[in-house]
């Protein structure tokens, strides 16, 4: 029978309880800050942040029931700490529930950004896809399994889900990136605009990979420890909130733009808003690189008059 470290695998545990219940702070924050302000939102949206917040509250629900089962129920009966806990098991299911939606999400605005490139979307999605396959999988093999020694027997998927998701968060970033970089114009607007989107992109899908990387990587280093889980247990309150910072930045953007105008908000909205009508139903659609060409024209003009100003 493995005899760990307390500090190891219970007390790596706790801490990421803890963490992960911070987190999830911020994310009923972000979630009531949503709803109050962005309350005109097509009911797309509002069914995707529901449908995410209950996932997220549900795994943050099981991972304390685990946490109190070990450390309260099964206090002093060290025999009882080699043996699973169910709800350890499930809510690996709700976190691969959590991310899917996620990054279906992010796959949306990559398929627009690329002008509706099928190629490009369909491999996110099947990242996406093969990540939530993974899960079931494992959790469906985990449930059959009692001691924490028989886990040993299903560590390749475990790494698998890990390694999945940080390709897929990592995919999805680059792909942004890029079409956001190709779609400059070399005007101080529309590029500022860009960069705050960029930025954006780049935060939101980084930190959940490197979380994702650290217990792929704890997990080979160290796997008979705990340090893995506490990782794991980051990544779907991490991948709720990207989602909410995304929609909740966007009136933000347009307000720290200095009067941000019709164009620029097409774009805004390909990249932050892809559940949503692009452009009203009056209005053909626009591809995005001829948003930004419109947008260089005004963003032109006005370089013009600052230039006479400055003249005169």
């Amino acid at each position: 029978m493995i005899r760990p470290s307390l500090h190891d695998c219970f007390g790596a545990f706790l801490i990421g309880v803890v963490v992960s219940a911070v987190l999830y702070g911020v994310t009923c924050v972000q979630t009531w800050y949503y709803f109050s302000r962005y309350f005109s939102d097509p009911w797309h949206h509002k069914l995707l942040v529901g449908a995410v917040f209950v996932s997220d509250t549900t795994h943050q629900a099981l991972i304390t029931h685990t946490l109190y089962t070990y450390l309260v129920t099964d206090f002093g009966n060290a025999s009882d700490l080699e043996k699973i806990v169910w709800s350890l098991l499930v809510e690996v299911l709700f976190n691969g529930f959590t991310g899917f939606m996620v990054q279906s999400f992010l796959a949306k605005r990559v398929y627009h950004l690329s002008n509706k490139n099928m190629i490009i979307t369909a491999s996110v999605m099947s990242l996406v896809i093969a990540e939530l396959v993974i899960v079931v999988i494992y959790v469906a093999k985990a449930l059959e399994l009692a001691t924490f020694t028989q886990v040993r027997q299903i560590k390749s998927w475990s790494m698998s889900i890990n390694a999945v998701a940080a390709a897929g968060d990592i995919l999805i970033a680059v792909l942004l990136c890029a079409f956001l970089q190709r779609s400059r114009t070399g005007f101080r607007r529309s590029d500022t605009m860009i960069n705050k989107l960029m930025l954006y992109t780049i935060n939101t899908g980084l930190i959940t990979s490197v979380c994702a990387m650290m217990s792929f990587i704890s997990i080979v280093l160290w796997p008979d420890t705990f340090i893995y889980i506490a990782f794991y247990f980051c990544v779907g309150r991490l991948n709720c909130n990207s989602l909410l910072a995304t929609l909740n930045a966007r009136k933000g953007i347009c307000r720290d733009g200095d009067a941000c105008n019709e164009h620029v908000s097409i774009l805004i909205d390909r990249a932050l808003r892809p559940i949503n009508s692009l452009i009203d139903s009056s209005k053909t659609e626009m591809p995005n690189d001829l948003s930004i060409r419109l947008d260089t024209t005004q963003g032109c003009t006005e370089d013009e008059d600052l230039k006479r100003a400055q003249s005169v």
